[in-house]
């Protein structure tokens, strides 16, 4: 069964999660232990953007599981690029061993 997260559903201009400086970071705890198997990354597209610009989109995003102990994992590192569509899948490593993250 797949689940899906939507933490924002209001994508007009300005309605973003926006970070002050270069970087920033987002910690997402669920209720429940989750296996999770893809991130969509969504940003404003150069069409769309009312300046015409998109340097505030995202381009390195590395994705991290954090294990009942509080250990993390690396899931994924990704490029998002604003070149293409600004709907854009990043599948994650799948552990064969059933490691889940989330649940605490």
């Amino acid at each position: 069964t797949a689940i899906a997260f939507c933490f924002q559903t209001d994508l007009t201009p300005g309605q973003c999660w926006p970070f002050q400086g270069s970087q920033g970071h987002v910690v997402i705890k669920l209720p429940a232990p989750v296996w999770p198997t893809a991130l969509t990354v969504q940003h404003i597209s150069k069409a769309d953007a009312p300046s015409g610009s998109v340097s505030s989109a995202p381009k390195d995003i590395a994705v991290l599981g954090l294990d009942d102990e509080g250990d993390a994992t690396l899931l994924g590192i990704f490029v998002y690029n604003i070149e293409r569509e600004a709907l854009q899948l990043f599948p994650l490593k799948v552990r064969a061993c059933g490691q889940c993250w989330g649940g605490r």
